[in-house]
């Protein structure tokens, strides 16, 4: 046996851009749901969803009967926890809330091994097959996606510095957050929080680093896709639920007589 391709990593590297969802429901039950459907990745949330390894497991194996690449973010940049998502054969991480070069050099650390890293070596894990993926330890931090999100006002002016640390492999905007420290607490879509975001994502795609988000307007997901977003999710599990049970029982009220 074979690693296999990491085809979210090989085409955000070759300018492909890719369409995601987020997942958040924590089953994976409902992650089978979604994983047909041909987004090109989704993002499995550990940050704000009760997601735990468990829960993930069956998660990460409905997504891996499809096309679709599971990224995973954890609660936070513990190389502890990182090691173990690896091992369970992640293949890819968004670290949440990078404030430093420092912490996004941890980050790239923790997915690699001594002496360039501090990432435990495992001999038999889900992630090499338990033993059968024989060249395993020599690919697979070529196939492992290391994403950093920006979640401030001082991330997002310093994102260009994050951008030269070698093993970062895209960078990504938290609108929602950096919306909160700017003094617009639930407004991820405010105008203030756009007219900072975009000029340093076209600073970062002008030096060729792939640069995603999280939005919930389809049409403003294409729209970041146009200008030269790399990796955009247009919306979530969650949301879909939500709206589409709001919609149909309103739809069915409407029609009473």
């Amino acid at each position: 046996m074979k690693l296999r391709e990491n085809k979210f990593l090989s085409a955000i590297r070759t300018g492909h851009q890719q369409v995601g969802l987020w997942i958040s429901l924590s089953h994976a039950y409902a992650a089978e749901v979604i994983a047909p459907s041909g987004y090109d990745w989704a993002l499995l949330d550990m940050e704000h969803s009760p997601n735990e390894l468990a829960s993930l497991l069956g998660q990460l194996q409905a997504f891996a009967a499809t096309d679709t690449t599971a990224i995973v973010r954890p609660d936070w940049n513990d190389p502890v926890k990182v090691k173990r998502l690896l091992d369970l054969g992640v293949p890819g991480l968004l670290f949440p809330m990078v404030e430093s070069v420092d912490e996004a050099l941890a980050a790239v650390a923790a997915c690699r091994y001594p002496p360039r890293g501090m990432r435990g070596v495992a001999g038999t894990t889900r992630a090499n097959g338990f033993g059968r993926i024989k060249n395993y330890f020599t690919e697979v931090e070529k196939q492992t996606a290391i994403l950093i999100q920006l979640e401030t006002v001082q991330a997002v002016e310093n994102a260009t510095a994050y951008a030269a640390v070698d093993g970062v492999d895209g960078i990504f905007f938290g609108p929602a957050d950096i919306g909160a420290d700017m003094g617009h607490v639930g407004q991820p879509m405010h105008p203030e929080v756009w007219q900072l975001i975009r000029p340093a994502a076209r600073a970062l795609m002008s030096r060729g680093m792939p640069v995603g988000t999280l939005v919930s307007d389809p049409s403003f997901a294409a729209e970041l896709l146009n200008e030269g977003f790399s990796f955009v999710a247009c919306g979530s599990d969650v949301g879909l639920l939500a709206k589409s049970a709001d919609a149909l029982l309103a739809q069915v009220k409407t029609n009473l007589k």
